[in-house]
């Protein structure tokens, strides 16, 4: 991995939810002399998120570049992606390379089918916790967390978790200044405790 540029991989499939893939791209597009983002999609075109946008990916799983770190997103989608054989067996391939393996939301049930996470801790949507850590179980789950970071799997928990999760990688790879200055400039008030959840209790977790 380049120590003072990441190339970005975000992974878009139909029914991915928006926020998962656009907050975090928010801060991450912030930093350009950073990272570089590419939409990666099954083809190159048009992919419909749960909100019925369609967003554009700009290259096909089969012409996608090997990423430095991946990111993939959740959304209804991850409902029939789980049991997808095909996509599992190319996206483990693909992700096998990348530094880091980054998940929002309800994805982190589609990296435990296909083995990414096996072994691993990892959070997700509270709820949908159980579902998520079912395909796997050498994946530890984390009940009460806004992410988890467990050596090169990052997960968080649902929806807007991921931005947060965004703002601890970008502190954990260019310092916390910089991460402070990015969320400054998006006039966002990040959480920075990884530990903080009350969402857990509130959806009866604990």
């Amino acid at each position: 991995m380049d120590e003072s540029h990441r190339r970005v991989s975000i992974d878009h499939f139909n029914g991915f939810e928006l926020l998962d893939v656009f907050g975090p791209l928010g801060l991450l597009g912030m930093l350009p002399q950073a990272f570089s983002v590419e939409l990666v999609g099954r083809f190159q075109g048009f992919v419909r998120s749960s909100q019925g946008a369609e967003v554009r990916a700009t290259v096909g799983y089969r012409d996608a570049q090997l990423p430095d770190i991946v990111l993939v997103p959740g959304g209804r989608g991850t409902r029939s992606l789980v049991n997808d054989t095909g996509f599992l067996e190319w996206l483990a391939a693909w992700a096998s390379e990348a530094r880091l393996v980054t998940s929002v939301c309800t994805e982190a049930a589609v990296l435990a089918a296909e083995g990414p996470l096996d072994g691993f801790r990892a959070t997700t949507n509270k709820r949908a916790s159980g579902w998520a850590t079912s395909h796997d179980s050498s994946v530890e789950g984390v009940t009460q967390a806004r992410w988890v970071e467990d050596r090169s799997r990052w997960t968080s928990s649902g929806v807007a978790a991921g931005i947060d999760m965004t703002a601890a990688l970008v502190a954990h790879l260019f310092g916390p200044e910089t991460a402070a200055a990015v969320a400054g400039g998006a006039e966002l008030e990040i959480h920075t405790d990884p530990h903080w959840d009350p969402f857990a209790a509130a959806n009866g977790l604990l």
